[in-house]
């Protein structure tokens, strides 16, 4: 991996160590998060539109290939909402007390080591792909750390789980290149094509459905607009 590479590799670790100090000393409001959580969604979406779907179709990998590899990345994921469910069922103190709550929290990790991975994969599918990609979801992880705090979670915390996040990204990306690296093409659109039912799930069933739980403003709809939108120009600014 060259250098440029790992310097573009590193750029989501630092935005996240950055989110986690900002929402250290920010603590949005219910209907602020859900704004925050529509931008990040519409960030995500843009980056399976824009950039995630088209690098699939160009790896020309076998059709049966990607229908497994994603229908896979989906029952992968529907096991992690059992699995997380199953975690807040256990943890009634969740929400209550001061705390992330454990589901929550591992689908968050999760989510973000999917992320580092897909942009590893992106870098080992050359081109620019994986710098896009490392800078549009820095955008996402940096919305999505915001969307995680409350009044009940401390600032410790916090710095704490962005902390881990940022690793988490930072060598989930690295892993993910050094292990691509040289695949074949069908090896790499299989791991695309999981990736993309993964963050399908977390714009369907985390994002979205997390800022639903509050009355939404008409500006919701704009606001996830403006977070594809921001992809979609980072997109068409790195050509």
């Amino acid at each position: 991996m060259t250098q440029h590479n790992l310097i573009l590799i590193s750029i989501p670790a630092i935005v996240a160590l950055c989110g986690g100090f900002l929402a250290a000393f920010w603590k949005p409001s219910h209907q602020h998060r859900s704004l925050i959580q529509h931008f990040a969604a519409g960030v995500v979406l843009a980056a399976l539109a824009v950039e995630l779907l088209p690098e699939i179709g160009r790896e020309h990998a076998p059709g049966p290939v990607l229908i497994g590899a994603f229908a896979l990345g989906s029952l992968f994921m529907y096991g992690l909402k059992l699995w997380t469910e199953h975690l807040e069922h256990q943890d009634p103190i969740s929400g209550k007390k001061s705390g992330i709550g454990r589901g929550l929290l591992l689908a968050t990790f999760i989510d973000v080591a999917v992320d580092g991975f897909i942009i590893g994969a992106g870098f080992a599918a050359g081109g620019q792909t994986g710098a896009i990609l490392a800078i549009g979801l820095s955008v996402e992880l940096l919305f999505l750390e915001l969307a995680l705090t409350s009044d009940q979670v401390s600032s410790r915390q916090i710095i704490l789980v962005t902390g881990g996040i940022g690793l988490t990204v930072l060598l989930c990306s690295v892993i993910g290149s050094m292990l691509l690296v040289g695949a074949s093409h069908a090896i790499i659109g299989a791991a695309l094509s999981f990736s993309a039912a993964a963050l399908l799930y977390l714009v369907t069933e985390e994002l979205l459905m997390e800022a639903h739980t509050v009355q939404e403003k008409p500006i919701s709809t704009l606001v996830l607009f403006a977070g594809f939108l921001t992809f979609w120009s980072i997109e068409l600014m790195g050509k």
